[in-house]
């Protein structure tokens, strides 16, 4: 029985797609939290001839990112110089890619994640897919304000000519930000949604991809919820197997993830973690990018259906998989052993 079946659990347990609060984060405001301290150890650690990775370390995976914002205020005032312009000239490779990822806001490293996604040749679908489908209305309009403040254009024009066919249309409806929030379930509503489902997948010769794309990228999380049950109850399948069987390529990931984001969006992120370090090589775009997006919001989620879903801790795997400066770095923010 793994996570991604046991539906009747669900329709109680709380979402990071609607809760706002960061209870759930492995990071926190630092107590005490002064700036001009900060400020001095890093211009120490970085002046002198070598760079104290340790202190880099200390420092930024200890503060909020809040916090990292006054630090690099304060930096640029008392040295003329961009924090960031300095990191990346001190450090290299993934270790660079992971501070300079830690002392951006929030909402502008998801729309820097968005741009390397969209940019160069050939577009990388499984980031659009994860940063779309685990974030919530709020994200993701922030995401548009900063890719207009940034670029000058809209982020819905720009995704339009990147994506395409039914997958295109499907993570276009997610980029508008507009998902259902209500808290309210309406019941008959999610039965007949169920039944529309089911009638546009598995009982037709051919699959109606649009039927399954409005619902699943519009209604509420709750709602959703309950439309997985009444699913079920009428399918004998789970909706994902349903997906999994009807559809393929890139709109199939993509509502996968969305179905597995209406669940538990810790889950999926731990399966991507998982996924990032699994086989030859390491993916560490995907441990950076989800562990720094995560830190505050439910980190300590992640890591326990981690533990839940591989039997083994996200830390200790970090352990074996990563290493250096970069490696500590991950281990710092993913905190302790579970």
């Amino acid at each position: 029985m793994s996570v991604w079946d046991d539906l009747d659990l669900l329709l109680d347990s709380p979402s990071s797609l609607t809760v706002t609060s960061s209870a759930r984060g492995t990071i926190k405001d630092k107590a005490n939290f002064k700036v001009e301290e900060d400020v001095a150890a890093l211009r120490k650690a970085m002046e002198g001839l070598g760079t104290t990775e340790k202190t880099l370390i200390e420092v930024l995976t200890q503060r909020s990112n809040a916090q990292r914002q006054l630090i690099a205020k304060a930096y640029e005032k008392g040295t003329g110089r961009k924090l960031v312009a300095d990191l990346e000239g001190d450090t290299h490779g993934d270790f660079e890619d992971l501070l300079v990822a830690l002392v951006t806001p929030p909402a502008v490293y998801d729309c820097h994640e968005v741009i390397k996604a969209i940019k160069g040749a050939g577009t990388t679908e499984s980031t659009l897919t994860e940063i779309f489908a685990s974030r919530s209305n709020r994200q993701i309009n922030a995401i548009s304000e900063t890719y207009l403040a940034e670029t000058g254009r809209s982020l819905i024009h720009d995704l339009q000519s990147e994506v395409s066919g039914d997958y295109g249309k499907a993570l276009l409806t997610l980029a508008e930000g507009k998902r259902d929030e209500s808290t309210n379930v309406d019941t008959a509503k999610a039965k007949a949604d169920a039944k529309a489902l089911y009638e546009a997948g598995e009982k037709k010769w051919g699959t109606d991809e649009d039927k399954f794309i409005d619902i699943l990228c519009h209604r509420s999380i709750p709602q959703l919820r309950q439309t997985l049950v009444e699913y079920k109850n009428i399918s004998k399948k789970t909706l994902q197997e349903s997906i999994e069987s009807e559809m393929s390529g890139n709109l199939e990931k993509l509502l996968v993830a969305v179905v597995k984001c209406v669940k538990s969006v810790p889950a999926y992120l731990a399966e991507r973690l998982f996924k990032s370090m699994k086989g030859l090589g390491t993916t560490e775009s995907s441990l950076t990018r989800i562990l720094v997006s995560r830190s505050e919001i439910d980190l300590l989620d992640i890591r326990a259906e981690y533990k839940k879903l591989f039997g083994c801790s996200l830390y200790s795997q970090l352990e074996s998989e990563v290493s250096g400066s970069y490696g500590n770095t991950l281990k710092h923010l993913c905190g302790q052993d579970d």
